[in-house]
């Protein structure tokens, strides 16, 4: 049927405490269910898209205008799009911009990904901050479809956190970025962004990317001046099977970067403890104060799930780096005289602001400090 001709609210997104927004669909003729969850960030579409840690989430995009500036190859941040249905409150199927190759809704539906427009996406994230990120499904073919019937279909969907979210997004091979002399960093896979790697290589570092899961013998035979652990989706409370490398790396005294769920594997690691937060920290407006410094920077974010501030061991030096102005939450752990490092956020954005790409240059002083000592 030609688009204009197609009915204006044939597709609805349903949440599981009863609320239904019903609009047009895009992208996939396909239904979808997660987690609904929304992002304030204002650009950066195709990387949000194309973030692991967005696995089995429907995202919500509260900026009004989706697809104007298109879609390109060189912005996806993984092999392929990861969400589960995209919410948007209106979609740009003629984009104008000199990078663009396609329109978001064709890039979605080769991807198998639907979405749906026309929804008042202002009321809906006024919803999610209201009753918490919540269970939901996407439905394109709803005309005929009972708003009851769509909220039964809501209730039985799975969210990521109960199901093994990190083993579908993580990488399937060993693989190498970078040459030179540099130092050499390896990349625990959990859902890593390319921007990371990227942030590391073009700071003089040789990159080996290995799939989470890796064993730290394995691990230790390549050699690593330090070790990234990388973002990734769902409950760290859930990923027992990643605690023992970093527990080796800390006993290694090897520099450490964990960000996002690398973050959060530290914590767990050193004895803390990890909660779901009502609705995620999700977008690029997000101010975080450097507790050394003082400095207060605007960062990325996309996670669910937040560090006990008052699990956190006593003594021993561990402390917090890091911390959320908006809800004091913990937002990095560092240690009086080890070479750690980790962050809730996402230093390398892609999307967000590019205020926090000095904590690559921090890890890397670790790396480097660490190299002169054992010389």
């Amino acid at each position: 049927m030609p688009e204009r001709f197609r009915p204006r609210h044939d597709a609805a997104l349903a949440l599981a405490d009863g609320r239904v927004f019903r609009g047009k669909g895009f992208g996939a003729e396909a239904d979808a269910s997660g987690e609904a969850v929304f992002t304030t960030t204002m650009t950066g579409y195709q990387e949000v898209c194309t973030d692991p840690s967005f696995r089995g989430q429907i995202v919500c995009m509260t900026f009004p205008l989706i697809g104007n500036y298109g879609v390109n190859d060189d912005d996806n941040e993984s092999r392929n799009p990861w969400i589960a249905g995209l919410v948007v409150r209106e979609v740009d199927d003629q984009p104008s911009n000199w990078r663009s190759t396609g329109d978001i809704g064709a890039y979605l539906k080769v991807a198998g990904v639907p979405g749906i427009s026309g929804v008042d996406t202002r009321a809906l994230t006024r919803h999610i901050r209201s009753v918490g990120d919540t269970r939901a499904v996407l439905v394109r073919r709803a005309s005929n479809i009972e708003d009851a019937d769509l909220v039964e279909r809501a209730r039985a969907a799975q969210l990521p956190g109960e199901q093994d979210v990190v083993g579908e997004v993580q990488g399937r091979e060993t693989e190498q970025f970078g040459d030179g002399d540099g130092p050499h960093i390896v990349v625990i896979d959990c859902g890593v962004k390319r921007n990371i790697v990227r942030s590391l290589v073009k700071r003089g570092a040789r990159v080996t990317v290995v799939p989470y899961g890796t064993s730290y013998g394995d691990v230790e035979a390549l050699r690593p001046d330090g070790v990234v652990v990388s973002p990734g989706p769902g409950d760290p409370a859930n990923l027992d099977h990643g605690l023992d490398i970093v527990e080796h790396l800390l006993e290694d005294n090897r520099p450490y970067f964990g960000i996002c769920l690398g973050h959060q594997l530290l914590a767990r690691a050193i004895g803390a403890k990890t909660s779901k937060l009502k609705f995620g920290h999700r977008g690029g407006n997000h101010p975080v104060r450097d507790e050394v410094s003082g400095r207060v920077s605007i960062t990325a974010q996309n996670h669910s799930y937040r560090v006990d501030d008052d699990t956190l061991p006593e003594g021993g030096g561990w402390l917090v780096g890091l911390r959320n102005l908006n809800d004091g939450s913990v937002e990095g752990i560092r240690h009086s005289d080890r070479p750690v490092l980790s962050v809730q956020f996402h230093p390398e954005a892609s999307p967000g602001p590019e205020d926090n790409g000095y904590l690559f240059d921090r890890f890397l002083e670790m790396v480097k400090g660490r190299a002169s000592v054992n010389r």
